[in-house]
């Protein structure tokens, strides 16, 4: 799969997992609705499917990670911001075939399409603090 079907299925999955958060509705419902939209068929839909799949299961180990990193509490995140954080941290942690500054660019990139006008600068310093320690070896290769 390219680049760019990846990077679709992070957007697709930026909003269901904003919907899940803020709705509270069942996985698979989110799933059905999006599994409908046009636009997944040029994504990665195997890899929106494993977002959506996973971030959600895996959500209090995401936020333990984050949480260190975050001057305040994970709820009192901008629900978007904290979609892209719990995206960019699942795939810092348990995708190491995907380099980190992939991991920040999108995430930053995600954070300009949906979120505030200055919130890819708080997921920005939060993904670098966290990518930089969680794959020390990588950033230390990169600088």
């Amino acid at each position: 799969m390219s680049g760019s079907s990846r990077h679709l299925a992070r957007r697709a999955a930026i909003q269901a997992l904003y919907q899940w958060d803020m709705t509270q509705q069942s996985r698979m419902e989110i799933e059905k609705h999006f599994l409908s939209d046009d636009s997944l068929k040029k994504s990665d839909a195997d890899y929106f499917h494993e977002l959506i799949r996973e971030i959600p299961r895996l959500v209090e180990e995401l936020d333990a990670n984050l949480k260190p990193y975050i001057d305040r509490n994970i709820n009192q995140v901008d629900p978007i911001e904290r979609a892209v954080l719990r995206l960019s941290a699942y795939e810092l942690l348990h995708h190491a075939e995907i380099p980190y500054r992939v991991v920040l660019n999108e995430a930053i990139e995600l954070s300009r399409t949906f979120g505030s006008e200055n919130s890819y600068r708080f997921v920005n310093g939060i993904l670098d603090k966290m990518g930089t320690e969680v794959r020390s070896i990588e950033a230390a290769a990169g600088q």
